[in-house]
């Protein structure tokens, strides 16, 4: 009988330490499946206010660039007078270079007539352009005089009424022929006149050639007459490497 009792207790310990193993595991895993769901509607909400925050900053940039075609571009005049940027246009990459095509056009802001239209173009890339139909940034730091001829790259666009296929600005490679307003006669007649007393070195920017004339008379008129030479055959420039106006 006593054995009986304690195989009981025994068995009704077993189980009652079983029934609470499971009460705690299923409270762990309601724990784990609360922490899940609220890592996810964190995640939905973030990924929901990165959503319309990246809404409301394109609907932004859509706006702005709205206003500046429209400060850009005239209101008052034919569609198809219109140029870039006020104007988009569609393009034919497989036609053969040099041949002339149309293309059609649409007006991105308010004017008179229709806003879609055809216009003529040559195919033809925006960097083959002829240098009229560009403008270029020009650079004044490089020396327009040396030997060989120094270029420069600098960036260049076509201008607003020309059609043409690819980016409309591009790299170019230009000769440096930049002026800094120095004239060839004023220099020659400064050199005839009063090149004894270092005016031409002077005038061109050679300031230390200019105190080395004027304190030797001119090197006793050696100098100017060599420097007059120099001058008349455009061998002698502007210190600052620009060419003569």
């Amino acid at each position: 009988m006593t054995s009986q009792t304690f195989l009981r207790s025994a068995l009704l310990f077993v189980l009652l330490f079983m029934q609470l193993n499971n009460v705690q595991l299923s409270q762990n895993s309601d724990e784990h499946d609360d922490t899940a769901l609220n890592k996810q509607k964190n995640g939905n909400i973030a990924a929901d206010f990165n959503y319309v925050t990246q809404k409301k900053d394109k609907n932004y940039s859509v706006v702005l660039n709205r206003l500046q075609l429209e400060e850009q571009c005239p209101s008052a005049v034919q569609c198809n007078k219109l140029g870039f940027p006020c104007i988009s246009c569609t393009y034919n990459t497989s036609c053969v270079y040099g041949e002339k095509m149309k293309t059609t056009c649409k007006a991105e802001v308010d004017c008179i007539g229709e806003k879609e239209f055809e216009k003529e173009l040559i195919c033809r890339y925006c960097y083959q352009t002829e240098p009229w139909e560009h403008d270029c940034i020009l650079k004044a730091d490089c020396d327009s005089v040396r030997s060989p001829k120094h270029y420069y790259r600098t960036n260049c666009t076509v201008r607003s009424d020309m059609l043409c296929l690819g980016r409309r600005t591009f790299l170019k490679r230009l000769p440096c022929n930049w002026t800094g307003g120095h004239r060839w006669s004023t220099a020659l007649i400064l050199s005839v006149t009063l090149g004894g007393f270092g005016a031409d070195r002077f005038y061109l920017g050679h300031w230390q050639e200019g105190i080395g004339k004027l304190f030797s008379f001119g090197g006793l008129g050696v100098w100017t007459l060599i420097d007059v030479v120099l001058i008349a055959i455009h061998y002698l420039g502007p210190a600052d490497g620009s060419l003569y106006a």
